[in-house]
């Protein structure tokens, strides 16, 4: 059988020193062995941050006559894991602090020789993680998950802690200021992985760039061991030995006759298993080839115009709360594909697992972005390293999801010699880890020329990207100084732009003239929608457009009396599932394009 030198690989920089440092991180968690942690956890509120000096991790009962203390997790309130807590409870809603989780475990450990690992897939913001009072981890970011072994830890009988904090940092990422709800609690999955004692920690398995028909696959064990492993691949009658070397990797390449390539309109997904003494390892990998030429976007070769929409990570009916489940993951994402899109844009933060892989079984390409928004302190080296390390732990969730297309470092930031220093850092973090996706960006710094009618964007951070992307609340946030077919854009001009926001606030079932804004009409919205496509129809170099956004969604900013009661109503469809008019616009324009 002929090997292909893995070179594309190799330069991605794929196990990197930095990578290096957690060996036994375990990609695809939910294609392991698992027990889900999820249900009722005990909790306690702690809004004066008492329960470090008062040892709560310890949960101590009373057991003596002058034995007491002044918490207790049994016996208090329960609330759902995963979810925030501001919808399971009222006098939380707009609470930023700290709680306590706590929850009895029961272990019935393996005869065999077994390591386990405690797996969070998402905490709002910051959280320590203690098991029968000992602190066995941490971690800060709430959109990236993080794992914590605990084989030695472990015993039949378990309390585990877990101490949840969302209070805005100045230091942190996002900061003080975003335009979503700061919700809190432990928001997604928690799950108990069990493994071999040595098991097949990271693989990562994709088609080259370039080339349709050349598989490239690099596996790493949990241990620097030398093991033979099979990597296969039915549906294409595949199979590869693969022999790791003394420092547990192996890496290759290999050709592959008739594979059908994942599009939006042929989303394929292979059943992928990796196989190490006897244990198997299944997960659903599509291969696509990503890149740009000139102003570009090419899926598999071929051009392909972005038709994309924004959603937040939120279910807004009954009030809103994060979605976390795969049946929430559906609603989200069959909806944009009722628009008509072939890409969603996963604002403003990395979303959870289940959205990411029904997106790409639903063939909707992603652009993901971690939360580098407006307020960041670019200055900070603290900060900078937050980002990085977030940037780090999404393309390592995601790296073998083909439907992740775009990695974002950025929304809405204003260009200063620290800003464009930690962004250009940010780039070359994603570099060199990740050279299949395409980097991007989006600005809001666009200047208009009211006497030209031209369109200008001065940013030293253009030249950096693959795709740029433009926010522009034309008709909302800036006026109109000429017809919009009589608007000239001269922005970024030589590479792909993409509209990655425009619209404007529309209260649903509220009727009013199309050319007053502060109606809050749908017929306004909808002229918006209808004056912005006209423009964005004549720029050169556009490659797809995603309005600002999906559904209206909650937002401690928006402060209006009738029409917002802390609502962004700049959705397409209501806070109740309803259709707005300018949806069956952008409808129409989708299915047109």
């Amino acid at each position: 059988m002929r090997r292909i030198v893995s070179t594309a690989l190799l330069l991605t920089g794929l196990f990197t020193a930095e990578v290096m440092a957690q060996r036994d991180y375990i990609t695809n968690v939910y294609g392991r062995q698992y027990e889900l942690l999820n249900g009722k956890w005990e909790v306690v509120v702690d809004p004066y941050d008492r329960g470090i000096k008062k040892k709560y991790y310890e949960n101590k009962k009373a057991r003596g006559k002058n034995d007491f203390y002044e918490y207790a997790f049994e016996g208090g309130p329960r609330l759902n894991v995963p979810g925030d807590w501001n919808s399971q409870m009222n006098e939380l809603k707009y609470y930023e602090g700290t709680v306590w989780y706590g929850k009895n475990l029961k272990i019935e450990k393996s005869r065999d020789e077994k390591r386990y690992f405690l797996v969070f897939t998402g905490v709002s913001n910051r959280c320590m993680v203690y098991l029968n009072g000992r602190e066995v981890g941490r971690h800060e970011g709430a959109f990236t998950g993080f794992q914590v072994e605990v084989t030695d830890q472990l015993k039949e009988e378990n309390f585990l802690v877990v101490q949840v904090n969302n209070r805005r940092n100045v230091d942190a990422i996002p900061a003080m200021t975003f335009d979503w709800w700061n919700y809190g609690g432990i928001t997604r999955d928690v799950l108990l992985v069990t493994t071999p004692k040595t098991f097949v920690g990271e693989y990562r398995i994709q088609l080259d760039r370039h080339q349709p028909d050349v598989v490239h696959a690099s596996v790493r064990l949990s241990e620097a061991v030398e093991r033979v492993l099979t990597l296969s691949i039915p549906e294409l009658r595949k199979t590869i030995t693969l022999h790791t070397d003394t420092a547990g990797m192996a890496t290759t390449g290999f050709k592959v006759k008739r594979i059908q390539r994942w599009s939006p309109g042929q989303p394929k997904l292979y059943d992928v298993q990796l196989v190490l003494d006897g244990d198997t390892i299944h997960d659903a990998i599509g291969f696509r080839n990503i890149k740009t030429r000139g102003t570009q976007v090419l899926l598999n070769g071929e051009p392909i115009f972005l038709k994309s929409i924004s959603f937040h990570e939120e279910i807004p009916q009954d009030g809103g709360r994060r979605a976390f489940s795969e049946v929430d993951a559906r609603y989200l994402v069959s909806e944009a594909k009722a628009l008509g899109c072939n890409m969603v844009r996963l604002a403003h933060y990395q979303q959870n697992e289940h959205i990411v892989r029904e997106a790409e079984r639903q063939g909707l390409m992603i652009w993901q972005e971690i939360p580098v928004w407006q307020s960041i302190d670019f200055e900070n080296k603290t900060t900078l390293e937050k980002a990085k390390t977030m940037l780090r732990e999404t393309i390592r969730r995601d790296y073998n999801r083909c439907g992740d297309c775009f990695w974002s470092v950025a929304n809405e930031t204003t260009q200063s010699e620290a800003r464009n220093s930690f962004l250009t850092e940010l780039l070359r973090t994603g570099r060199e880890i990740d050279t299949t996706r395409l980097y991007c960006a989006a600005f809001n710094t666009v200047a208009f020329d009211a006497k030209t009618g031209i369109f200008t964007l001065d940013d030293e951070m253009v030249s950096q990207l693959d795709v740029v992307g433009i926010n522009r609340y034309m008709g909302w946030y800036s006026r109109w100084s000429r017809r919009p077919e009589d608007c000239v854009w001269q922005v970024a001009e030589g590479k792909p732009l993409f509209i990655s926001e425009f619209g404007g606030e529309a209260l649903y079932g509220q009727h009013g003239p199309a050319d007053v804004s502060s109606s809050w009409s749908e017929e306004y919205q909808e002229q918006l929608y209808r004056d912005n496509l006209t423009m964005f129809s004549l720029i050169p170099n556009l490659c797809g457009i995603s309005p600002w956004l999906l559904f209206d969604f909650r937002s401690p900013t928006r402060l209006h009396p009738l029409n917002q009661k802390g609502w962004n109503r700049k959705g397409l469809i209501s806070d109740e599932g309803r259709r707005k008019r300018a949806w069956e616009v952008m409808r129409q324009f989708y299915e047109n394009r």
